[in-house]
């Protein structure tokens, strides 16, 4: 008798093979049998006309913090996900000396917007070295398995102190030897790779820029080595490459990636999306990727799954009214009573007329008054919306003023209701480049940033909206294949951490599967709630269409609910397959 049998099931294998039916059972930790199996289980569960699939594999998320405290690790245990991997973009929790605990906090309540006062209350720390940190997170258990990695930021300011928070101060060959040391320490103790930042979109609560942003090509490739050293671990980044109209900075960046993929010779990734302002850039770099897998390295673009867009309203840690003097008397209001005094005629006057004088450019002037990029958001979201459903479209449509109506939903429903802008991904107004990007066999699927961004992004369903959009909802161009979408985000993603031992349902695998209902898979609005230490919000998605999430054997969740079970463990490093 097996623990777990799920019989009639459709298997979507992960492998990128064709959907064939297919029972599962599973014993202990590991799936024994794939085919028609004859024994019982202790538990059946029938997945007639559901589709079974490995757990998601979700390379990029920010749950640093999160994993300190919540042993649920939602909303990703809620989508799907299995196995993460948290240390990206050169931002977390580890080396870290007493002192810098605070510093630390606000790095990642900066570029991350997680909020600063949940990370005091709900981080106990008790590590200062990195493998001090794999130690305190081997205590603890989750509804998902967790690795992750040394981040720049961290390591730089260990070694350096208060000069390594300054981007523009040079290490010595003497610190970055330390760095490189401590890195290969790490990755010896389990940390999965290193990973740095090169934005300057990154940067701390105080709006100070983070100190990797300009590290020298010695000082990165000097930290890389150690992976090198190793044998063993990944290296992830972001850089400005994907967005930057400046070719001398693309050219100049795109020489240090390729002296980390041909020189250090791990794995590397690194962030492309497509901004408005280079919104060819991303072909430049797939071409580039080409070149270099090409030499015999090992490349992918993490790409995203749909637009990555910003989330406002007053119930949002962002909004476009937030540029009006008169608005900001009422920012601390409550926010059904915030809606309230803003809907009085004098009041709505004032801050239309000072929301009318304010000229603003890039980003933040979409978050301002870009109407034909603004998207009420809907209980069943669009991520590839037409531009009739804009605020522009809307107020051609009812012959009113943009910024008017823009005001009206903004304030109207005690300002609970949500605005949609996508900034990256979605400069041609749909959303075939991305497909584009999903569909290079140089790319990866990342990007999620589940855990970071509380109040403004909420994103962590990309797994989910991948199966949802690409496979079945998409109107406006091509679909993709079920099996290959499936195949993206679990043997294609684990494979590239290095970790041999999931993302496919076959003997000898993990068990870690999803019972899916494709018909109903999908999410909902996002809705804020004040569930993080010390009150602090978050934007939270609910899931729809998973009948079962497993973990290790184990059902973590049923019907979008937790069941309360967390078999996931931390992960150190590599992991073969048995």
């Amino acid at each position: 008798m097996y623990d777990l049998v799920i019989r009639n099931g459709l298997l979507v294998d992960g492998t990128g093979a064709p959907p064939r039916k297919a029972d599962v059972a599973i014993d202990g930790d590991r799936i024994v049998e794939v085919g028609t199996v004859t024994a019982d289980g202790r538990r059946t569960i029938d997945a007639e006309n559901r589709v079974v699939t490995p757990g998601w594999v979700d390379i990029h998320t920010h749950y640093d913090g999160q994993a300190t405290w919540d042993p649920d690790m939602a909303p990703s245990s809620i989508n799907g996900v299995t196995s993460l991997v948290m240390g990206n973009c050169g931002v977390g929790f580890a080396p870290a000396r007493p002192d810098k605990h605070e510093w630390l906090i606000q790095l990642l309540e900066g570029v991350e917007d997680i909020p600063g006062t949940a990370l005091t209350e709900g981080m106990a720390w008790g590590w200062e070295s990195f493998p001090e940190y794999l130690d305190v997170l081997d205590t603890m258990q989750w509804t998902v398995d967790v690795g992750t990695q040394v981040p720049h930021a961290a390591l730089r300011t260990y070694v350096m102190g208060d000069r390594g928070a300054d981007h523009t101060v040079r290490a010595s060959a003497e610190e970055i030897e330390t760095m490189s040391r401590l890195a290969e320490e790490a990755v010896t103790a389990g940390a999965l790779g290193f990973t740095t930042s090169r934005t300057f979109a990154h940067r701390t609560s105080l709006g100070e820029q983070i100190g990797t942003l300009t590290a020298a090509a010695d000082e990165v490739l000097g930290i890389a080595a150690a992976l090198r050293r190793a044998g063993t671990g990944v290296v992830q980044l972001i850089s400005d490459v994907y967005q930057s109209r400046d070719d001398d900075l693309v050219a100049k960046e795109l020489e240090l990636l390729g002296k980390i993929a041909l020189e250090v010779g791990r794995p590397l990734s690194f962030t492309v999306q497509q901004n408005d302002e280079a919104p060819n850039r991303f072909r430049e770099l797939l071409h580039a990727i080409e070149g270099w897998n090409e030499q015999g390295a090992t490349v992918r673009a993490q790409v995203a799954v749909r637009p990555i867009g910003v989330l406002l309203g007053l119930a949002a840690s962002t909004n476009p009214l937030m540029f009006s003097p008169t608005y900001r008397t009422f920012r601390d209001l409550p926010v059904d009573e915030r809606a309230r005094a803003l809907r009085d005629p004098s009041v709505r006057a004032k801050v239309l007329e000072e929301h009318g004088a304010i000229q603003l450019q890039d980003f933040i002037g979409l978050i301002h008054s870009g109407y034909d990029r603004m998207y009420p958001l809907t209980d069943k979201p669009d991520y590839e919306p037409t531009p009739e459903r804009s605020v522009a479209g809307l107020a051609a449509a009812a012959g009113r003023p943009a910024n008017e109506l823009l005001y009206d939903l903004l304030t109207d429903n005690d300002g609970a209701d949500l605005l949609y802008v996508p900034l990256m991904n979605y400069a041609n107004g749909d959303l075939d480049d991305v497909k584009e990007m999903i569909e290079s066999p140089y790319s990866i699927f990342g990007l999620s940033d589940a855990g970071a961004h509380c109040n403004t992004i909420s994103d962590a369903t990309f797994p989910t909206t991948a199966i949802a959009h690409w496979t079945r909802d998409r109107a406006r161009g091509d679909r993709l294949p079920l099996e290959f979408v499936v195949h993206q985000q679990t043997q294609r993603t684990a494979e590239h951490v290095g970790w041999l031992d999931r993302g496919v349902v076959a003997p000898g695998y993990l068990a870690d599967l999803n019972v899916i209902d494709v018909e109903r898979i999908g999410v909902t609005a996002p809705r804020l709630v004040a569930d993080l230490p010390a009150g602090g919000t978050r934007l939270v998605q609910a899931a729809v269409g998973y009948d079962a999430t497993i973990k290790r054997g184990v059902v973590v969740a049923e019907h979008g609910e937790l069941t309360g079970a967390h078999p996931g463990r931390l992960v150190r490093g590599a992991q073969a397959h048995a």
